[in-house]
């Protein structure tokens, strides 16, 4: 496991992740670290431990709408994948109706030649 020092508020902390996350660590540690130094900004010195639930709460919070809005686009996906499903099928079902009455006329004009090729072809007049 690596090791990685973040601050938050000023404070210095050791944490384990594994290999190769140490930079998305730190960058999530910084972030944080706002969100901890805007609310000492909005309330001043109210604790260490009132600011860290109360910036934690607010994470929680983003985090909540964030998974509200990723429900809404995933219905809307279905939504539009079902649609695009029937739209598929219609299309085949128009494909085959069409291909049945071109192969409905390809026979009645094959009958038509049949028909022309059986007649006695017409004597020419003097």
């Amino acid at each position: 496991m690596a090791q990685v020092t973040v601050t938050i508020d000023g404070k210095a902390y050791r944490m384990a992740c594994e290999e190769g996350q140490e930079a998305h660590l730190t960058a999530l540690a910084s972030q944080f670290d706002r969100y901890v130094g805007h609310l000492k900004g909005q309330f001043g010195e109210i604790g260490d431990l009132r600011i860290t639930v109360m910036a934690g709460i607010m994470v929680m919070d983003e985090m909540a709408d964030i998974n509200r809005r990723l429900a809404a686009a995933e219905a809307e996906l279905a939504g539009l994948r079902e649609g695009r499903d029937s739209v598929l099928t219609g299309v085949g079902q128009r494909e085959e109706a069409v291909a049945h009455a071109i192969a409905e006329l390809a026979e009645q004009l094959n009958g038509i030649t049949r028909k022309l090729a059986q007649r006695p072809a017409p004597q020419a007049q003097v």
